[in-house]
């Protein structure tokens, strides 16, 4: 099972050198990652991953971690079997490829992972984690899925204009405070506009000095400033989950 203190040699936009501990599955028609508990459960979460793909390591160590606390852990492809993000893609191209990848519209997707967790695994308890794109993904399913009883959107882009105030169930909010991608105004924005109208739980985290990315692609032998903000960013995501599902 995967150790969490094992020291993970990537850097900002690296990959974990990380063979995972699960299988690939076919489920519908997207593939997925899966990672069942050491013991029999009946408690899920689908992980997102973000615009670099299903198979990014980084990402499978992030489920290989949950189910080691107690989890089926499920990492679809939600791109359904268009091509991830590469690092050398040219930039400039972005925002064309992103608009064939639109993070709330993955209900498709996201049925087919929800039957397959309830019929193929027992599960009768479920939540949803996200990162970067995945945590956009993730606002979108918990204001359309009650079934999904806990979310943690990690680093998920948010818009001025966004409101994301309907959510049905808790959501946790995990933000950078040197994330070139989401200036701070927008996450106290987001706040205000939970505080107002939200009405489940909900929690909005910054962590000091740290940027993109930083809980599921930083090696926690990069710097040892970063590394407590590291485990804490997991820590919190581990006991959202725990405190709902």
């Amino acid at each position: 099972m995967a150790n969490e203190s094992r020291p993970c040699p990537c850097g900002i936009g690296d990959r974990f050198d990380y063979e995972g501990c699960g299988q690939e599955v076919q489920v519908e028609h997207i593939k997925a990652y899966v990672c069942k508990a050491p013991a029999s459960t009946d408690k899920a979460v689908v992980v997102i991953h973000d615009i670099f793909g299903w198979q990014l390591p980084n990402t499978r160590y992030m489920a290989d971690m949950l189910a080691a606390n107690g989890y089926t852990a499920i990492c679809p492809d939600f791109f359904a079997g268009r091509e991830a993000w590469k690092p050398s893609d040219d930039w400039s191209k972005f925002d064309d490829w992103l608009k064939t990848r639109d993070a709330r519209k993955i209900n498709k997707e996201a049925d087919a992972v929800l039957k397959y967790l309830k019929e193929q695994c027992g599960a009768k308890k479920l939540g949803v984690v996200g990162f970067c794109w995945g945590g956009i993904a993730v606002h979108h399913l918990m204001m359309t899925y009650p079934e999904l009883k806990a979310g943690v959107s990690l680093y998920g882009l948010i818009k001025d204009s966004d409101d994301i105030s309907n959510l049905l169930n808790p959501t946790f909010f995990i933000f950078a405070e040197k994330d070139d991608f989401i200036p701070l105004h927008q996450v106290t924005l987001l706040e205000q506009k939970l505080k107002k109208n939200c009405k489940v739980d909900f929690e909005v985290k910054i962590y000091p000095g740290q940027t993109h990315g930083f809980v599921h692609r930083r090696g926690e032998d990069i710097s040892p400033q970063d590394k407590p903000y590291i485990e804490e960013g997991r820590k919190d995501m581990i006991n959202w989950l725990n405190k709902y599902i």
